[in-house]
């Protein structure tokens, strides 16, 4: 009789472990090949938010859906073990995932803040790689590359190229994406500043009756936040400023305002960004993005055409063999160059609110605001939600307040929703939403320096960002920024102007038709 030899079926990783969780085993324990050491549900392997050691059962989680043509995400199922941790952040922290009924209608659910790829132990989930078109873009001769940075982005970079959580590579930044050949490297720092110019004058126009729409004004720098208010709480969006997100008005700046002065044809300008955000590649695609292209009724075209997250350059600066540790600095070109520490700060929670508090100030009063508002102590730190109360003279008081990660929005989108029912008078002037868990320093598209992301590594980013406001940026005031007041003059005309309200300004859509929202119990 022929010998017949039965190849055992190779069982995947994913596979195996949904084989334990099926058949209920107990005692077992698993490890995750390059997470920690530590048992599953031992040291090393908690979830953040209840900072102690808990039971971690050997059993089959599940996973977030994911759209495979999600712009900011995507998931290779391969390196998938179903350990459930996508739902845990997206469920717990970002309080996405859980929050509408299914079946789902017509899109995924998703706030692209990509929480779940610095929790995948197994980097499943990673953001949607588009370094080949950047670099595409560098060696095609026609086109005219230029990058911005974001503040967040030299916090952190170091990180990946061994060097210690909050390492300050600012310099080396620029040299390194000169390097790499783009042709100009702006700051986001110097948009930033702007944004400030934009929002602070809004909200003095608010405050003071001037501007028909209601108080508290919310931020609208943080694309995730956005859409989650869009989604969630779309009857609050009148509260959100119109104003863009720094990556946003320095897009539509480069292709108008650059392109002019330097006489190169907008079409032939090809913009990047570096973000610590995954949303913001979501955010470049929105279809109200494309301001650049509608002024002066020239062709449409993104304001930005591609964002890499901090981890796309490091990678990309690794494959071409620089070594970052080695460079000097180099400075951002002029032009768009400039930033204070305003600026800077938008990367920590309670940033932008502690910049536009420093300017607005000086808009109402026409005096650089007192020392104590260059350290708002009562905004700063990882609280989940954080308030202040400032004298401001010819206003009175204005009180302000920050949350940071979606499931702290809700707590204060909730009390205001009941305050408005009940006709109450509202509790704040101004509030700061950030999406990401200690703002865009511990963003989705950062270094993955701890699974998931420990409070220490963020408290190092963050003390290295407010150490270049006080102690290496000589300007702390957003409207002391030069290159910003020059804009004004030669282009803008003045913050909130036709022009700038043209280009720097965006309105916000109801997504609320897209699901069936449910309140957790």
């Amino acid at each position: 009789m022929e010998n017949l030899t039965v190849k055992p079926k190779s069982v995947t990783r994913r596979g195996f472990l949904k084989m334990i969780g099926g058949v209920g085993l107990t005692g077992i324990a698993v490890t995750i090949s390059g997470c920690s050491q530590e048992p599953a549900g031992g040291k090393g392997w908690l979830p953040q938010q209840y900072q102690v050691a808990s039971s971690w059962p050997v059993q089959v989680k599940g996973r977030i859906p994911i759209d495979p043509y999600n712009p900011s995400i995507v998931r290779d199922d391969k390196k998938c073990i179903l350990c459930g941790q996508c739902i845990e952040v997206c469920e717990r922290i970002q309080t996405v995932y859980g929050y509408y009924d299914l079946p789902i209608k017509d899109d995924i659910t998703c706030v692209n803040c990509g929480q779940c790829t610095l929790w995948c132990p197994t980097a499943a989930i990673t953001e949607r790689d588009e370094i080949d078109k950047v670099l595409a873009a560098i060696e095609n001769k026609e086109l005219h590359v230029v990058v911005q940075t974001a503040p967040a982005t030299r916090v952190a970079l170091g990180e990946e190229f061994g060097m210690a959580p909050g390492s300050i590579v600012e310099g080396k930044q620029v040299a390194a994406l000169k390097k790499l050949g783009f042709d100009a490297v702006f700051d986001t720092n110097f948009t930033a500043d702007l944004t400030i110019m934009e929002e602070g004058t809004e909200l003095v126009r608010r405050v003071t009756g001037d501007l028909p729409a209601p108080l508290p004004q919310f931020t609208s720098c943080s694309p995730g936040w956005v859409k989650f208010c869009e989604y969630f709480y779309p009857d609050l969006l009148e509260h959100m400023s119109s104003c863009k997100s720094p990556q946003q008005m320095l897009g539509a700046l480069i292709k108008t305002y650059y392109a002019k002065e330097k006489g190169i044809n907008p079409e032939q300008i090809f913009s990047v960004s570096i973000m610590p955000c995954t949303a913001k590649k979501y955010e470049c695609n929105r279809p109200e993005m494309n301001d650049a292209g509608h002024h002066d009724g020239k062709p449409e075209m993104r304001d930005v055409d591609v964002v890499l997250t901090t981890r796309e350059l490091a990678r990309m600066i690794k494959r071409k063999g620089i070594d970052l540790t080695a460079l000097a600095d180099a400075k951002y070109d002029p032009l768009m160059g400039e930033g204070t520490g305003a600026a800077v700060i938008f990367g920590a929670t309670g940033g932008v609110m502690e910049a536009a508090v420093r300017s607005a100030y000086f808009l109402i009063t026409s005096q650089n605001p007192p020392e104590a508002l260059f350290n708002l102590t009562p905004v700063r730190g990882l609280q989940g939600v954080k308030e202040a109360s400032l004298e401001v003279p010819g206003v009175g008081q204005v009180n302000v307040a920050v949350s940071h990660g979606l499931s702290n929005a809700r707590v204060i989108l909730d009390q205001l929703r009941e305050d408005k029912r009940q006709g109450l008078p509202p509790r704040y002037h101004f509030i700061e939403f950030m999406s990401c868990p200690g703002g865009c320093i511990s963003g989705g598209g950062q270094p993955r320096t701890s699974l998931p992301p420990s409070d220490d590594i963020r408290k190092a980013r963050l003390a290295s960002t407010y150490q270049i406001d006080a102690q290496i940026y000589k300007k702390r005031l957003s409207h002391e920024n030069a290159e910003v007041a020059l804009i004004y003059e030669k282009f803008l005309g003045k913050p909130n102007s036709h022009l700038a309200h043209e280009l720097l300004h965006t309105e916000y859509e109801d997504r609320s038709k897209h699901l069936t929202p449910k309140k957790k119990v």
